[in-house]
């Protein structure tokens, strides 16, 4: 049920909407799209409803929110063999401090397993290295805010580690998005190409 969330909470501030038997079916320029168990009024956009789906920010602005607040994170990753078992582990608690538009991170405990780091503390692991790189500051960043508006996320012309976080990004952020560079998922990620309405049920 959670994830018809969006769309209903999108309904809800626009219209009335009532319950009903019947599955509400919209066509857009792609394919279409199913609403079990809600009724819209007649001249409600369906398209507009789906753009604004589409091109929601929300998430993504409270991602930069992190860059300019205080705030205490505690940090729990593990990483698994192919059995399921724990290999390598990390936990930790961390400090954000926010000083004249500079961000600096305080480690306040960490506990490892395994070989999460090597022997020059270094992550052993991308999945590790993905995270930090996103939510851990190493040393002192300045000069960032959290607006959105004309912020756009792109591989462009990155390339290794900073490639693989916009990629991240671009998956968090951009949802149902095609993205670039992923083998085997890539394209099937692209939610609103018309190719994809042959292996989505889009209820």
């Amino acid at each position: 049920m959670i994830k018809y969330f969006p769309i209903i909470c999108l309904c809800c501030f626009s219209l009335s909407v009532f319950s009903q038997n019947k599955d509400t079916t919209i066509y857009g320029d792609n394919g279409k799209v199913t609403l079990p168990e809600v009724f819209v009024r007649n001249n409600f956009d369906y398209k507009k409803l789906l753009q604004t789906i589409k091109e929601d920010t929300t998430f993504y602005k409270a991602f930069r929110n992190l860059r300019i607040l205080n705030f205490t994170s505690y940090n729990d990753i593990k990483m698994l063999d192919k059995s399921g078992v724990v290999k390598a582990s990390l936990y930790s608690k961390t400090k954000q401090n926010r000083v004249n538009g500079c961000r600096t991170m305080d480690v306040l405990e960490e506990q490892t397993t395994g070989d999460f780091y090597d022997d020059k503390h270094n992550y052993n692991y991308l999945t590790g290295e993905l995270y930090a790189g996103l939510f851990f500051t190493k040393g002192s960043v300045c000069g960032e805010n959290n607006i959105v508006k004309g912020h756009v996320i792109s591989t462009g012309s990155k390339s290794g580690l900073d490639k693989h976080k916009e990629q991240l990004k671009m998956l968090f952020f951009n949802p149902g998005k095609k993205i670039p560079g992923i083998p085997f998922i890539g394209n099937k990620l692209d939610l609103y190409d018309e190719k994809a309405h042959k292996i989505y049920d889009y209820r």
